[in-house]
């Protein structure tokens, strides 16, 4: 039976590859790697529990106090469980610290496969840029969502054959799981009206971790609080959360925003889902707003999925005080007159089945060709 290794390490990671890791479970021999990038239980175990999947068979524990232990971390971790395990394929989704799992992989000959692939916001200063470009030419394999992505890759030179297009997993995901988001009952916990309420998550190092950028990212919540006059809920990731401390901010102004530990998915869906308006850094919500169609703003300088620009499904606005009120008024006028365009990579419903038929069709023959013997 072929023997495929999956790594994670983030909240992303398996929010996206839930179905992929179910899928595997169920056909090959399938050995399931955490590096513990993300050590919160509120950004690692409650997804394992509400997502219905079993616990990792390995949890390597990297010490996240820098980045070269991170790193060092994942590649001696992912070293040791491919020496005992002798997996035929190695699989990573993204562009965490968590992905460089892919080198050590590949120097050893295993085959890997990148989801998630092929994706470039052409900035240098997201962190994450450079892991993509380094893990997409690692790969052997590519698993693109979209034709933008697929482009990308063709002109850095890389093979066809190394690309696949499956389309976005998320559809997949959103829809296996709805039962479970209209089971929430987050709005009456948190006595919330629909439509009645703002929504905000922020991460990203790029925001949270420069004080000028923190402080000007507050003033914007500070005005969409003043323009509409509804209560802020700010999912706030223990990255940020630090970042707040050390800036110690003035709570004038702050009134009516609220930060909270961080959401598990089931409820942080169905609060976006009744929000009046979603604001967030992260590169999930381009699809969730088109996919579940809410009025969606992404708090970035740039954007590694430009097709859910080209469909208007989310407005990008930077930091700018004036500029977010602005999005969000257009935002939700457009949500309110007419529905939210879904690029058709975002409408995927079997992109676990091609991700599982695409290792299986290609291992072998990979081995043969690069001479591997297991």
């Amino acid at each position: 039976m072929t023997r495929v290794m999956t790594v994670v390490g983030t909240r992303p990671e398996i929010i996206r590859l839930s179905r992929v890791i179910a899928r595997l479970d169920a056909t090959v021999e399938h050995t399931l790697v955490h590096t513990g990038q993300n050590w919160d239980p509120t950004l690692s175990d409650i997804f394992f529990t509400e997502l219905r999947l079993r616990p990792p068979d390995r949890y390597l524990g990297v010490d996240v106090t820098s980045l070269g232990r991170v790193l060092g971390g994942v590649l001696v971790g992912v070293e040791q469980a491919i020496t005992e395990v002798r997996p035929d394929a190695l699989l990573v989704l993204g562009d965490t610290n968590s992905c460089i799992a892919a080198l050590i992989a590949r120097r050893m000959r295993v085959p890997v496969y990148h989801m998630e692939a092929g994706n470039r916001c052409f900035d240098l200063n997201v962190p994450e840029e450079t892991n993509r470009r380094l893990v997409d030419h690692v790969a052997d394999f590519n698993l693109v969502y979209t034709e933008h992505a697929r482009r990308n890759l063709l002109a850095e030179g890389l093979h066809p054959r190394r690309i696949l297009h499956t389309g976005s997993p998320m559809r997949e995901v959103l829809e296996h799981y709805r039962p479970d988001v209209d089971r929430s009952r987050v709005l009456d916990q948190l006595e919330l009206e629909p439509g009645g309420y703002f929504l905000v998550s922020a991460h990203r190092e790029e925001n949270v971790d420069d004080a000028g950028r923190l402080a000007r990212l507050l003033d914007c919540l500070r005005a969409v609080r003043r323009s509409w006059e509804l209560p802020v809920l700010v999912s706030t990731h223990p990255r940020t959360r630090k970042r707040l401390e050390a800036l110690a901010p003035d709570p004038t102004g702050l009134e009516g925003i609220s930060f909270h530990e961080p959401f598990g998915l089931l409820d942080y869906v169905r609060l976006q889902a009744q929000s009046r308006c979603t604001l967030s850094d992260s590169g999930t919500i381009s699809e969730e707003a088109a996919i579940i169609g809410f009025p969606a703003v992404t708090l970035r300088e740039s954007i590694e999925r430009p097709e859910a620009l080209d469909a208007g499904s989310v407005i990008m606005t930077g930091l700018d005080a004036d500029g977010v009120v602005e999005a969000v008024a257009v935002a939700i006028r457009q949500a309110a007159v007419e529905p939210m365009p879904c690029p058709a990579d975002y409408q995927v419903a079997d992109t676990s089945r091609r991700v599982l038929d695409f290792i299986l069709s290609t291992v072998r023959r990979h081995h043969d060709w690069a001479g591997i013997r297991r």
